[in-house]
């Protein structure tokens, strides 16, 4: 009954797609590689053996119901990123349950699939679990199947799956198959309005929408992480709804809440609704297993963090989750590390929607110790940074920063390193976290000496020596003294400044401070659109300037020689990444689809423009007849030309974000993200090269826990595209049917939205 009140509704979604323009033929052969992942993309195992083997029992369970809450939360993903995504995870699901991938190559090669084929459809069902959707977490391009469409519908038809519920299978396939293969050129990528598809907004929004929604949840101190936007006309007025995500759906104050921000209110001419019940059915659920977790919890501050972070999913309450978060910065030291919530605003267009992710992690104590030294050392490094005193936090508050093996990682993707919580009004007063993903690190940056691009051959042997170490050290830099230092200038609702106005003054002027935030406005809200990647840039260019510092190097085991070896690597992998980036960029949009390599493109122009020999891009032919580029950084002049270049640009960065000057932001990073044909570069040329010779990144195969009896069993799988998809065919051993029902009725319910 309950199933078939689904398929009916995918009848009407089925009929939404088919209303959308028809994408042009083209052979398929002739589909840009940018949008299909190569069959030899790398595919590797997290290894958290060792370190949840040597768990207690009790800290075991702990981990394991914190993994079940992150795995339910992160299914929300699929809905935040693309109208499709969720139909195609279920199609997927329901393929591989009853056929897992070694099984049904037999019925691939039946269909007519060649081996090739039906490893691309191996390649492109692990694509979409670990992005959570079908377009790119890293450079948000869309992906398809790198098969012909005709081929993929008779293996589905002949699956198991199909004949066991023909209709079912059918309507699902109908429901997402046109847009599974569509690269009209508005789905090639996420973006906002015209430029790209998001499910953040609704597709009637643009970023005029985007900026008015900002100014009512400014004035009304609500925070967009949690939120979706959706927008209709009713008797000529704009109407909005701002949902928010909570397992409950009453709109009215409910029992535990307390007071609620739901209801309808007139602001700039139009009717804004706050509602709650976004992704309910997955929060009910993420909520259900925090509360198994605090069970298990260490102490009283990890209960307390559970028991706000569960009434933040319940009720949808931002500020729930901020008291939760600052009992997890009051857990020091602990064994089993988590985070979970709407995190990082990277993927919303108009940057302050977060995205589901959640963590759970395991401490590696030796490497741990490192950073440990790091901490202790931030209050004398801090002075070092190119900006005067008063630009910096009053109080550096000594974060917690460790080394994790990660056990879970749910969302669209894995960073290297976190510095969180994300709130500026914690990090600012009472302080963060920082994080280093080891068993991520160990495997995600391996480099092969024949895959890599754009360096001369002595160059390549010490990469592949020192980059390990190298982005180590970058690491932690970027996150405790990147995103943990600088201070907001900030006005709050009493008018009081937290700065001396009459003795501060703008180091680029000489003025006074004229401009700063006020009340409930945030570094996200402010700057918007360039927030993150700006941020980044900020990050990356602390963590150049200061890893020229010998006692961080000492502090990471570097000494003579070897030292001098790992700053040349880290500044040499930001020129390349600055030039990979340009794979990131969109020329019919001028737009950036990364923040990160948005980012280091800036330096790698801000380290171009320094002059003196510093870096050079050569154009070439490579030994395979096709166009190339070396790289050429001259180590003499990192210490005093690149150090001066750095220097300058991060005193300018640090000073806009401090005063909130969201005028002189854009001028200065917008310049600088340029991408054009003109100047001593061709960066659009280059692009090509970079396109023409590009590596897929990596993707990661992560394992399942299992309560068996009173222990918890860990279940590994191997790495590659069978041991990916098997991971999350078995993520979900109890419930997979329910929960890809309440996913397709949460698709069915927003359809009409994307009309």
């Amino acid at each position: 009954m309950f199933r078939c009140k689904v398929f009916q509704g995918l009848h009407i979604w089925k009929s939404v797609v088919l209303k959308r323009k028809q994408v042009s033929r083209r052979l398929f052969t002739m589909v840009d590689s940018q949008y299909y992942l190569p069959n030899d993309i790398g595919i590797s195992s997290l290894d958290c053996r060792e370190a949840f083997r040597l768990l207690s029992a009790k800290e075991q369970l702990y981990a394991h119901y914190l993994s079940r809450s992150a795995w339910y939360g992160g299914l929300a993903v699929l809905l935040q990123t693309s109208p499709e995504s969720a139909s195609i995870y279920v199609l997927l699901q329901r393929l591989f349950r009853n056929q897992p991938p070694g099984q049904l190559e037999s019925v691939a090669t039946a269909a007519g699939l060649s081996p090739e084929e039906y490893q691309a459809f191996l390649v492109y069902a692990a694509g979409l679990y670990a992005n959570m959707g079908n377009y790119k977490s890293f450079g948000d391009t869309k992906f398809i199947p790198n098969l012909p469409k005709e081929k993929l519908k008779a293996l589905v038809w002949q699956s198991q799956a199909y004949q066991d519920s023909p209709s079912e299978m059918e309507a699902l396939w109908d429901s997402c198959s046109t847009l599974l293969f569509s690269l009209e050129d508005k789905q090639k990528q996420l973006a906002l309005g015209d430029k790209g598809v998001t499910a953040y907004f609704s597709g009637n929004c643009c970023l005029e929408d985007a900026e008015l929604a900002q100014r009512f949840l400014d004035s009304k101190n609500l925070s967009a992480y949690n939120t979706r936007l959706f927008k209709k006309k009713s008797e000529g007025k704009a109407c909005y709804e701002v949902r928010l995500a909570s397992a409950v759906e009453k709109d009215c104050a409910v029992e535990g809440e307390g007071q609620t921000m739901c209801g309808q209110y007139d602001f700039e001419n139009c009717v804004f609704t706050v509602s709650r019940g976004d992704y309910a059915p997955l929060m009910k659920k993420v909520s259900e297993s925090l509360e198994k977790a605090k069970d298990h919890a260490a102490n009283e501050n990890q209960r307390r963090m559970l028991e706000e972070y569960a009434r933040s999913f319940t009720y949808g309450s931002i500020d729930a989750h901020k008291e939760g978060s600052r009992f997890w910065i009051k857990d020091k030291g602990p064994i089993v590390e988590s985070y979970i919530g709407f995190i990082e605003s990277y993927r919303d267009p108009f940057g302050s929607r977060g995205e589901f992710e959640g963590f759970v992690a395991v401490v590696n104590k030796a490497m741990s110790e490192r950073f440990a030294k790091l901490v202790n050392s931030a209050e004398v490094l801090l002075p070092e940074l190119p900006w005067p005193k008063e630009f910096e936090k009053d109080r550096f508050l000594l974060p917690d920063f460790t080394s994790l093996d990660v056990l879970t990682f749910s969302g669209s993707g894995i960073p290297a390193g976190i510095n969180i919580p994300n709130y500026d009004d914690i990090r600012q007063s009472e302080g963060f976290k920082n994080v280093s993903l080891g068993n991520v690190l160990a495997v995600a940056y391996a480099t092969q000496k024949d895959k890599l691009t754009f360096l001369d051959d002595n160059d390549k042997d010490l990469y592949i020596k020192w980059k390990g170490p190298s982005f180590e050290v970058q690491v932690g830099l970027h996150e405790l003294l990147g995103h943990g230092s600088g201070k907001l200038f900030v006005k709050d609702d009493q008018g009081t400044l937290n700065f001396e106005q009459d003795n501060v003054r703008n180091p680029e002027t000489g003025e006074k401070i004229t401009s700063w935030y006020n009340g409930s406005e945030t570094w996200d809200s402010k700057f918007s659109t360039i927030s993150c990647s700006y941020e980044e840039c900020r990050a990356e260019c602390v963590g150049l300037y200061l890893c020229l510092n010998k006692q961080v190097l000492s502090i990471f085991g570097h000494e003579g020689n070897d030292s001098e070896e790992v700053v040349y690597i880290n500044w040499l992998n930001m020129v390349r990444a600055g030039l990979l980036g340009l794979e990131f960029y969109t020329p019919e949009s001028k737009s950036w689809r990364q923040a990160h390599m948005q980012a280091r493109f800036v330096i790698l122009r801000v380290l171009l423009e320094a002059g003196e020999g510093l870096v050079t891009l050569t154009e070439c032919t490579g030994k395979d007849g096709r166009p190339d580029v070396l790289i050429t950084l001259d180590r003499s002049k990192v210490n005093t030309v690149g150090k001066a270049a750095i220097g300058r640009f991060l005193c300018k960065l640090q000073v806009i974000k401090s005063t909130a000057d969201v005028e002189g932001g854009r001028a200065l990073y917008d310049g600088y993200s340029a991408v054009s044909d003109s100047g001593s570069h061709n960066f659009l040329r280059l692009r090509e090269t970079v396109l023409l010779r590009k590596e897929a990144r990596k993707m990661f195969v992560q394992a399942n826990t299992r309560v068996k009896g009173n222990s918890v069993e860990l279940l590994e799988y191997e790495g590659s595209a069978a041991g990916l998809i098997l991971s999350f065919n078995q993520r979900f051993p109890e419930d997979a049917e329910e929960v890809e029902a309440q996913l397709l009725q949460l698709t069915e319910k927003d359809a009409h939205h994307w009309c």
